[in-house]
């Protein structure tokens, strides 16, 4: 026999830790970039790149464009030589004459000074990849680095890039120190080996000299192209920064992911776990693919995660035997109606044993109650009953008559 509780006996307090569903995210300063912040408690920023030569001016215009109109809110570009830097210019200019001006991050990499001095007059962030920013010739003879090499090093790599931080920091730019798992220094190889504390230690080096500069616009990224290792360099980056009093915003991405499916869900994997951790302020996901296929996956992560709400999220059953219309084919024709519209959640569910109920949270259901009818809902209560074949057109009579339609 069941026994039912007892309405005067105390209940349990539920542990809000297990019930609270809010992504509480890691505090960090805000990082301007143009006109958009990274960190400071403002929404995940989107990133992509282009993959045209810097040099074909008209190109790049076009393709930083493409990315900015679908939402891409930081556009990088890469400039392996001073041509190029300058190049970024007139880029600039044409998109402010032609578009609207757009936040641009530029690469810089080997030896790069003078050409990130030049870089950083045109862009709005400078990256540079500590393992290469600096060329250690590898010694495979090397049975230790002596304290005086390390310095001796480390005083070289202060010389060449004071220059680039003093001029960020005088303009009010920023800087992306973009650790990369594949191309770690030779120092940081032979002190920890190819792991996720080389990483970290190299993005401290340079993170102490930007502060000893009184340079503090920084965005850190521990990209690798194996998911684990990316996971535990971003957590192990976090707790150092955490324990050091650092609190810069954090760069997420899994690099050179490769294409298709694939591609897609090991970015997912490394980009939403951390992000559910409340880690990273700022992704990109890295596709052998278009740069424009990269923008609708960063966004599903941001929604599947509920910090951005950019687009419909449609909430559908996986069919089943109780299924009364067939539900892939009207959940296409639901999607290709509503598909651009933002901030609704609207529901197809193919029975009323999990209609009601599974649905809840919905602005708008569609539900199958009866052979050949269709109900719909607003959020828990049912509206009307329609033929099948009228349900889609209703469901948007509905969503218009709410005030909550716009034309396509």
């Amino acid at each position: 026999m069941q026994t039912l509780p007892n309405p005067t006996t105390p209940q349990p307090t539920p542990n809000t830790a297990l019930t609270d569903t809010t992504i509480h995210r890691r505090k960090t300063r805000p990082v301007p970039v143009g006109n958009i912040t990274i960190g400071g408690g403002n929404p995940v920023v989107v990133q992509s790149m282009i993959n045209e030569d810097t040099l074909d001016i008209e190109g790049s215009v076009a393709g930083i464009r493409r990315l900015h109109e679908i939402g891409c809110e930081i556009v990088r570009v890469t400039v392996p030589s001073m041509a190029h830097a300058k190049a970024l210019a007139e880029i600039k200019q044409r998109l402010a004459r032609t578009y609207q001006i757009v936040p641009l991050v530029a690469d810089v990499h080997h030896n790069g000074m003078k050409i990130a001095l030049e870089v950083a007059k045109h862009v709005d962030k400078v990256r540079i990849n500590p393992g290469l920013y600096v060329f250690e010739k590898p010694n495979p003879n090397r049975t230790e680095y002596t304290p005086t090499e390390f310095a001796e090093i480390g005083e070289k790599i202060r010389e060449t890039l004071e220059p680039l931080v003093i001029s960020l920091r005088d303009q009010g730019k920023s800087m992306r120190i973009g650790v990369n798992h594949g191309s770690l220094a030779e120092r940081m190889l032979f002190s920890y080996g190819d792991t996720p504390e080389g990483m970290v230690e190299s993005a401290l080096e340079f993170i102490r000299i930007c502060e000893s500069l009184d340079f503090r616009n920084l965005v850190i990224s521990m990209k690798a192209s194996r998911v684990p290792v990316m996971l535990a360099a971003y957590r192990l980056m976090a707790q150092r920064m955490d324990q050091l009093g650092m609190d810069y915003p954090l760069h997420l991405g899994v690099t050179e992911a490769g294409d298709g499916e694939y591609g897609r869900i090991k970015s997912t994997a490394g980009i939403g776990t951390l992000l559910a951790e409340g880690i990273g302020d700022t992704i990109r996901v890295s596709l052998t693919e278009a740069p424009e296929k990269e923008i609708p996956v960063c966004y599903s992560i941001l929604q599947a995660l509920g910090l951005r709400k950019t687009m419909v999220e449609y909430v559908a059953c996986p069919s089943c035997g109780r299924t009364l219309f067939n539900l892939e084919e009207v959940l296409h024709q639901v999607r290709e109606a509503t598909k651009h519209l933002t901030g609704l959640d609207i529901a197809v569910m193919g029975c009323i044993v999990n209609g009601p109920g599974e649905m809840a949270d919905a602005d708008y259901g569609y539900v199958g109650k009866q052979p050949g009818y269709i109900s719909l809902y607003r959020g828990r209560d049912e509206i009307k009953k329609v033929p099948e074949s009228q349900g889609v057109e209703e469901l948007i009579k509905l969503i218009q008559a709410d005030g909550r339609w716009v034309d396509p």
